[in-house]
This record gives C-alpha cells, structure tokens and sequence, in this order.
C-alpha cells in the first residue's frame, strides 16, 4: 500500500450524552461551550491546522443545532459536511450509513475527546505499519483513568475491554483512528457500535496503536467538566531551558553544582521580568544529570534554585515551577531531552494545551524536545540572549 495522506477528518456525534444531562437536554454533547465556543469547534480548529480540508459530522441528537453553527465550514476556513442518522443509530451503523461520503483514507475520532494531535505523526505511524487502522493510545501510567487496550512490542493491539475489567490492560484509546475504508466497506448493516469493529480489528491483527504521554480531556461525565475546563482555559505560557538561557552554561560534561557557580547571562533577569509583566507563566525544563553521575545531589540543586528564585524576585521576577530530569545519559528514561517527558509532565499536571505555548532553549536537543511535544520552539544564541528572544516571539 502506498503511502496516503489525509484529507478529511469524520467526527462521531449522534450520541443524546445521557451522562451529560441536564446540560445535554436541549443542545446535543459537543455543541456545550467553554469560554465562548463549543467543545467541538477545538477539535475543528485543531484539524484545520493539522491540514485536514473536509470534515464530515456523523450527526443524530439535536443535529440542527451543529448544522446552524458550522453550516458549510467556509467561516472555519475548511468544508463541513453532514451525514444525518437516526437518533437510535450507534456508532459502527452511523459510520456505514455515511459510507458514500467517505474517503479511501480518513481520520476518525470521537466528538468528546480533545488532545493537540499530532496528525502527521499519526499518518507516519499508520503507512509505517500497512494496517487497516492505526490509532492514538494514551499511555495512561499515571493511572488518569481506567485502560482498555494493549499493545505488543510491533506496537499491534492485542487486546481491547470496553468494559475495563481486564488486569492485562496499559492504555486508553482516545479516539483518534486513521481507518481505511474497507473496514466500512465490509462492515454489516447491524446497528452496531464501532467497539465491536475494533474488536473484530483486534482479533485480525489488523489495529495498531502508538502510544502518547499527552492526556487528553474527555467531555464524557459530568466529573469531567472542570478539567475541561482547566484544559481550554486561555492560558499564556512559556517553558525555559535553565543552563546557557538563564545562567552561564558549565563547562562540557561539568555542572552547576553550587550557587557560587550560578551565573545569570546578562538579560535574562529582564527577559523573565518582561514576561511576567505581560502575564506569562513560567516553566523551567532542565536537564540535570550531575546528581546521576555523582558530581552533586538532590539538596545541591535544590539550594541552586532556591538562591536562583531569591536573586530572581530582587529583580521582580519569577519561576512558577521547575522540572528537571536527573536521569544519566544512558538511563533511557522519557524525561531527559531531546525527550518531551518534561513537558508532559508540566501539561498533566496544569492542564496545558502545549500547541499554544512556547519553549526558549539554547541547543538542538531543546529543538527537538520542543518540536516533539508540539510546541513554538526558539534557540538561544551567542548574538541573540533571552531577552532579545523575548521581544522577538512575545508582544
């Protein structure tokens, strides 16, 4: 099979949203706003920019309302098309019953869960691995939720319980599916719901899955809706990268191990005044392998940052929050950069959409970390400091 791209994205959203009720009795589950928009206009902006041209609703429940709101998507800069089911429709006979709307390759996912997609990885992943579906699995080892699916080595899904029961299980299936159409080709003309194709994926070793670190949110419960909440909250936020941003970087293979030795770049004090100033929460994301390689401890890079935040407020600025991997080099963790795990960590644990933030590093494996975990990512240089950078990328 030759390698495809993809177009046209195929959102599920017939559902009534029962477990959403009362706010579900008079608009349908993805028309419920969050500062001013509806849930599902995210996931509409967030496949624009991921290149997605064509949009198909797999509409039912209260259908009229989405389609007075997106009408032909020309104001969302892309098409919008509806394919409009019976209300008692699940989501396997919704999907068959827009069969002639579909193309040969499409992005399937569900109206109620939101991450910021990384499409083209995605895509990556589905050619790489000749299935008829691939699809995005959340990790889930922070124990957010209950799993329901498992992978193998070949990254190909073993095993999938709706019901969660399962001891076996290691990730969630968050709705996003790169499906090739033959699925629904072949698929009956049953009223049946789309687990039961996965399942039937499953037992052909035809589903693939990668894995992310990335929770999503889920508009699936009444519980989920103040981290919804927090997640699409407007928020300004940039992370930092510590040595040869902020301070002096050490010598090669050399590290900052007392405060004595912590030198601010000229600047950069400025540049994190600056920032604040204009409303900026601010992150440190730092390597710091020293403690690893025995050369400090824990407590050393602890009074490091407790002088550093102190110099810092003399000068009226502030840190809101440091991350630091203090893994070797050859530990294979998921935190030390060129990883993304740091930023993983600060987004799950302030609800962070990362494709709206910024990272400031000084080398490439800030480039890549940045890069890999979605974000706007700026280097340093020996002509360009931090607060050069700032007034650049910041208005």
């Amino acid at each position: 099979m030759p390698d495809i791209k993809i177009k046209q994205a195929v959102i599920l959203a017939g559902g009534e949203g029962t477990r959403l009720l009362p706010l579900t009795k008079t608009i349908p589950k993805p028309m419920i706003e969050f500062y001013g928009k509806p849930f599902v206009q995210n996931l509409i902006e967030l496949l624009k920019k991921e290149g997605i041209e064509e949009i198909v609703f797999l509409a039912g429940y209260l259908h009229e309302k989405i389609q007075e709101y997106f009408g032909d998507g020309s104001g969302f800069g892309l098409s919008i098309k509806y394919s409009v089911g019976d209300v008692s429709f699940d989501t396997g006979k919704r999907l068959k019953f827009a069969e002639g709307m579909l193309d040969k390759h499409f992005l399937l996912l569900y109206c109620d869960n939101y991450l910021p997609l990384n499409l083209s990885k995605l895509v990556e992943f589905y050619n790489q691995k000749q299935l008829l579906v691939s699809c995005l699995i959340y990790s889930n080892e922070d124990g957010f939720t209950k799993s329901n699916i498992k992978i193998n080595e070949e990254g190909v899904v073993t095993l999938y319980d709706k019901k969660r029961d399962s001891q076996e299980l290691s990730g969630v299936d968050i709705g996003f599916f790169i499906v090739n159409k033959q699925i629904v080709d072949n698929m009956p003309e049953d009223n049946i719901s789309f687990q039961e194709i996965i399942l039937k994926l499953v037992n052909m070793k035809q589903l693939a899955g990668i894995i992310t670190d990335y929770r999503y949110c889920g508009l699936s419960k009444m519980e989920r809706i103040p981290i919804v909440e927090k997640f699409l909250k407007p928020k300004k936020i940039i992370f930092l990268d510590r040595d040869g941003v902020i301070n002096k970087r050490p010598p090669k293979a050399d590290y900052v191990k007392k405060w004595e030795e912590f030198e601010f770049i000229p600047g950069s004090i400025e540049a994190i005044f600056y920032l604040k100033k204009k409303g900026y929460t601010l992150y440190l994301i730092s390597n710091q392998p020293g403690i690893a390689r025995g050369m400090m401890t824990k407590e050393d890079l602890d009074s490091v940052h407790k002088n550093m935040k102190e110099k810092l407020l003399e000068g009226g600025a502030s840190i809101d929050g440091i991350y630091c991997c203090l893994h070797g080099w050859d530990d294979g963790c998921k935190c030390r950069k060129p990883k993304p795990g740091m930023f993983y960590m600060a987004a799950n644990e302030h609800n962070i959409d990362l494709s709206k933030t910024i990272y400031i590093g000084d080398d490439e494996r800030d480039k890549v970390a940045g890069e890999a975990a979605g974000i706007k990512t700026y280097l340093v240089t020996e002509e360009k400091n931090l607060l050069n950078v700032v007034k650049e990328v910041v208005l």
